[in-house]
């Protein structure tokens, strides 16, 4: 993050601890939309959140899991909701960026369909290989795959993954066999079991298959190391320019008034500042990041570029 930018973020952020008043909140029960099923990761997320949102506004948040359409289903029931605060979405990268270059004609605009309240975690992937493959590092791969990359192969199970399989492919000059699956796990599955090389795995799994000695990480895709996973280096540090990192945010529908997203701004902050919030989120994979209202909106333009710029490396036709 830019200075300026970072600078900005931690004055809002003392901003809205200061300033806002929690009974600017509507009173009736509120929805926090996921665009994932149960169990997934985004929905971990927005679980934790909306637990913390109840506990400290003193009002019921209820998480309804809305799939499909890579997340367009429940951005655009968002979008159409009333503007009260009764509806909000647990937002991704995926959902206000990265969907606008993987559709032709996406349903919803993620700038003027939605307020923007806060950016709360952080996440990334791992590129992962079996515990008995001959490579122990990310150079050693690259001088694998180099030698002899037709012979090997690399899964994807999510347009991130494909994106960042694609990116490392450039910078590291290799040209081993891309292999596409429904899902990360079809895509784990297979590396197990040596149908291929290798895959990218969102970090709360890779840390487990790392644990349980399925599999071995050699890298991870975010430009710095991740705090859960100290000892894992970037794949930067292997192959220059590089960084894949993917984010969690809450979004109101258009026209929220900007006291109901300070106030639930506030919330958030609060609640990433606590070491048991930190901890179930580590559980789940992912790095408190908070971002309040006015920076998170211009990160959410800026990422729209970012994916844009990424998709088009990766090759990936517009449905």
């Amino acid at each position: 993050m830019r200075k300026s930018l970072r600078s900005a973020v931690l004055a809002a952020g003392a901003w809205f601890g200061a300033c806002v008043p929690v009974h600017a909140y509507p009173t009736k029960p509120v929805t926090i939309v996921v665009p994932f099923p149960a169990g997934s990761q985004t929905d971990m997320v927005a679980r934790i959140a909306g637990a913390e949102l109840e506990r400290r506004l003193g009002k019921p948040f209820v998480v309804e899991n809305k799939p499909g359409a890579s997340g367009s289903i429940a951005a655009r029931y968002v979008a159409e909701s009333a503007p009260d605060g009764s509806t909000l979405l647990l937002t991704t990268a995926a959902i206000q960026a990265m969907n606008m270059s993987l559709f032709k004609q996406p349903s919803y605009d993620p700038v003027k369909d939605f307020v923007p309240v806060a950016q709360i975690a952080t996440t990334s992937m791992m590129l992962m290989t079996r515990p008995d493959f001959p490579a122990n590092d990310v150079k050693e791969l690259v001088a694998l795959a180099k030698k002899d990359g037709k012979a090997m192969s690399a899964g994807y199970g999510s347009s991130g993954a494909q994106i960042a399989l694609a990116l490392f492919q450039s910078r590291a000059g290799t040209d081993v066999l891309p292999v596409p699956y429904k899902g990360i796990p079809n895509a784990v599955t297979d590396v197990i079991g040596k149908t291929i090389t290798f895959t990218f795995v969102d970090v709360g799994n890779a840390l487990r298959f790392q644990q349980g000695k399925q599999l071995k990480a050699l890298a991870i895709a975010s430009a710095k190391r991740s705090r859960l996973a100290p000892a894992v280096p970037t794949l930067a540090e292997a192959v220059g320019d590089y960084d894949i990192v993917s984010w969690y945010g809450v979004v109101g529908p258009k026209s929220m008034p900007d006291s109901v997203a300070q106030t639930l701004a506030q919330a958030l902050q609060a609640s990433l500042g606590d070491p048991a919030t930190i901890e179930k989120l580590a559980v789940a994979g992912v790095e408190p990041a908070y971002m309040p209202p006015a920076p998170f909106g211009e990160h959410i333009k800026h990422e729209v570029d970012n994916w844009a710029r990424l998709v088009k490396l990766a090759q990936i036709e517009p449905q």
